[in-house]
């Protein structure tokens, strides 16, 4: 359960967490307003000098790409948001390097759809030099197959709910012993549920009843998606079987994939939660992050 207290007229929480952002592609100064306190960019965003404005983060720095691979041919994609890895010694400089730029967490591609996918050794590289280098590696895993081969390397989240294909039940099984999830579950329509959506909905059903951890992410960039809480994705989460305390969860978790992130702000929200699950997603959508000197104003 997440620990909340009373402040004033409203909720406090621990900060809010979206685990899929790219920085590259949005204004990330305006999110805590947003009620996101906390965020893990996911690929792109080169760090400079504005990090300090932004909410306490954990990045991963370039995509990890095979040669030609996702999202390398993509219009929404700079060339150096990518770094290809062609073979096994590749792979360790390549990881090294986004040690060495500060990234906390490695970011793969395995999109079969759109292009070239490593071979299981490079794969394999990849991910155990990143743990050597206590680096958690996420996956961006789409097209029939690439979720399972994430899995068997050994990568240790999802960077979306897979939506390729309906999993085995098995399958998903051994992933919630293992894995994180994140959901971006609304990118796949925007509110207008497509196939993949369902897809995705129902693999992320079981992963949940299974004992999975889900995180809660939007892949805030993509699309239409607000720059803050999504009311989208929280009411995704409550269809797929979470209930409202275990979104506050997905929302709070403290150490997500092993990384360390600030605690800088709080989510502060206007109000007590209220009781009818009807009325939760229009609560949680008016939080806001604030520092704990602004908080005490409230007090």
């Amino acid at each position: 359960m997440t620990t909340h207290f009373l402040v004033g007229r409203g909720t406090v929480l621990p900060g809010f967490l979206d685990a899929h952002i790219h920085l590259a592609l949005i204004d990330g100064t305006v999110l805590p307003s947003g009620g996101i306190a906390r965020a893990i960019d996911l690929g792109g965003w080169l760090p400079d000098g504005l990090r300090t404005s932004m909410p306490d983060l954990a990045y991963a720095h370039q995509f990890i790409n095979s040669p030609g691979g996702y999202p390398s041919r993509a219009s929404w994609a700079e060339p150096t948001w990518s770094c290809a890895v062609a073979s096994i010694a590749d792979a360790t400089t390549v990881v090294d390097l986004q040690a060495a730029a500060g990234a906390s967490v490695l970011k793969i591609t395995l999109n079969s759809v759109a292009g070239p996918v490593f071979g299981a050794e490079v794969l394999a590289a990849l991910v155990g030099r990143a743990h050597e280098r206590s680096l958690p590696v996420v996956a961006h895993a789409e097209g029939a197959g690439q979720a399972d081969r994430a899995f068997t390397a050994g990568v240790d989240a999802f960077a979306h709910t897979p939506f390729s294909e309906r999993l085995a039940d098995d399958l998903v099984t051994a992933m919630a012993a293992r894995m994180s999830w994140i959901s971006t579950l609304d990118i796949h329509g925007w509110g207008r549920p497509t196939a993949a959506f369902e897809i995705a909905s129902d693999n992320l059903r079981r992963f949940h009843a299974a004992g999975g951890r889900v995180l809660y992410g939007t892949d805030l960039g993509n699309g239409p998606l607000p720059l803050g809480l999504n009311s989208g994705e929280i009411a995704a989460l409550l269809d797929a079987g979470l209930t409202s305390g275990e979104v506050l969860t997905a929302l709070c978790s403290p150490a997500p994939l092993g990384l360390t992130l600030a605690d800088s702000r709080v989510t502060f929200i206007p109000g007590e939660r209220p009781r009818d699950p009807l009325d939760f997603t229009d609560w949680l959508c008016t939080a806001r992050a604030l520092t704990r000197p602004e908080l005490e104003v409230l007090a």
